[in-house]
């Protein structure tokens, strides 16, 4: 109901189908507990708005992952183009 009135299709795959997306869904769990201003959005460039300086100053420059080695997104895209290059 709540995506209905969002304008947005709810993620509907199971594990093992093509739809498994854990990265994703790590990542929403994510924003939803750290973005630090939660609240009701009345426009999806409302969101936008919020959830972009979140991703881009917080979780791809500074917040570690486990699935990375403990690094920052960026941190292991700078590690990883250093070595592929």
């Amino acid at each position: 109901m709540r995506c209905r009135e969002a304008g947005v299709r709810p993620f509907t795959g199971s594990v093992g189908d093509a739809y498994d997306n854990a990265m994703a869904e790590a990542f929403s769990a994510t924003l939803e507990c750290e973005l630090p201003d939660r609240r009701r959005f009345r426009s999806q460039a409302e969101a936008r708005m919020a959830v972009f300086p979140f991703i881009e100053g917080f979780y791809n420059p500074t917040r570690r992952h486990s699935a990375l080695g403990y690094l920052s997104p960026i941190e292991y895209k700078a590690r990883t183009t250093a070595v592929n290059e």
